[in-house]
């Protein structure tokens, strides 16, 4: 299982007091005309957002033409399937241009990163056909890294997608959320519940705001761990909705790592849940890989198969150089989606920098 950005370089903090003014939230009622919610990610998208937001500045001269290399992998393999629009910096527009041409919509914005799935928007609908995105007030994971152009990434994609942001006092990121788009959703609390992202909130009062911003009837929420990651333990790199009442977890067997006691409790959590619906959890358990490929492994290395990403068709998903993992991964992949191709992809500059597929896009729903 893997270490997930325990050490980015930190470009500054900044206070809690800019982003929620203090302790106390107020969460607006649910508008019962008007119910949003969260698709889920395999439902028909118009669109993947990424961000061509990596810098020397954060990720060092030598890993840095690897990184921007497997954003280009990545949003062209995307692409095949559905339209791709890509953040740029005005500087790194001409590479941008020469690894992707015309093939990804670039566009210009100032960026700190490239994590888009946490700086970006959650898009939800409403049954009418209505779209918008909840602006979930990035704060650099808990402050751990310097935020001066990706706390506006979200009302920058909105404006981008011509539709209304919904605000909200609460302040958590897009890969701390998996949902099934029928009501239910798995959230780790290291994550959501921190008092370095939402502190004086109870857990009662967070439910009540996600489930009037998503539309959620239940929340399973898994422990998760502070402090290893720059994340708190992203749901992402743990459990995810294949289909309703079908989760895929991972599971890290070595007793020596971080991961291994939190997963093995996250899989007794699971198999002891129900959906919304009331349905028994089916829990599908991915295994780490038992090695991976020499030149870029670190500490920091993502060595996971939970942070696929489902598109239009297809299920992109990481190979790490491990042939019997990776293929049992694949194969485990295409029997939950059947009707996807499942496409693996090297992305190890990405890996070493403790994060994913999953965590480079942010999907916007088809209504």
């Amino acid at each position: 299982m893997p270490t997930r950005r325990t050490l980015i370089h930190s470009l500054g903090l900044l206070t809690a007091a800019a982003l929620f003014g203090g302790a106390k939230k107020a969460f607006a009622m649910a508008d019962k005309e008007n119910v949003w919610f969260m698709p889920d990610e395999g439902q028909p998208h118009q669109r993947t957002w990424m961000a061509f937001g990596a810098s020397a500045k954060i990720w060092g001269k030598k890993l840095l033409p690897e990184i921007q290399r497997n954003l280009a992998t990545i949003a062209l393999t995307i692409a095949q399937h559905e339209p791709v629009s890509m953040l740029v910096r005005p500087e790194d527009l001409p590479l941008a241009k020469q690894l992707m041409g015309s093939k990804v919509e670039l566009i210009l914005c100032l960026l700190d990163d490239l994590w888009i799935r946490d700086t970006g928007p959650v898009f939800v609908v409403t049954e009418h056909g209505d779209k918008a995105a909840v602006d979930f007030n990035f704060n650099g994971w808990g402050e751990k890294q310097n935020v001066d152009y990706d706390i506006d990434v979200a009302s920058f994609v909105a404006q981008r997608a011509g539709v209304p942001r919904i605000q909200t006092d609460l302040v958590l990121e897009g890969g701390g959320i998996e949902v099934d788009g029928h009501g239910t959703a798995i959230i780790t609390e290291s994550c959501v519940l921190n008092k370095n992202r939402n502190p004086g909130v109870s857990k009662t009062q967070c439910e009540q705001e996600l489930k009037r911003l998503l539309g959620l009837e239940k929340i399973i929420w898994l422990p998760g761990i502070m402090g290893t990651d720059i994340t708190d333990g992203h749901t992402d790199f743990y459990a995810r909705f294949a289909n309703p009442a079908v989760v895929v977890a991972g599971y890290d067997p070595d007793p020596k790592s971080s991961d291994h006691a939190v997963t093995k409790w996250h899989l007794e959590i699971l198999r002891a849940s129900t959906d919304a619906k009331g349905r028994e959890l089916e829990v599908v358990v991915f295994e780490a890989p038992s090695t991976v490929r020499r030149q870029f492994a670190n500490d920091d290395f993502a060595a996971g198969y939970i942070n696929f990403y489902v598109c239009n068709g297809a299920v992109i998903a990481p190979e790490f150089g491990d042939k019997r993992a990776d293929l049992a991964a694949k194969q485990t992949l295409q029997r939950l989606f059947p009707e996807r191709k499942v496409v693996q992809l090297n992305v190890d500059g990405i890996a070493a920098g403790g994060g994913g597929i999953h965590c480079t896009t942010q999907q916007e729903p088809k209504v």
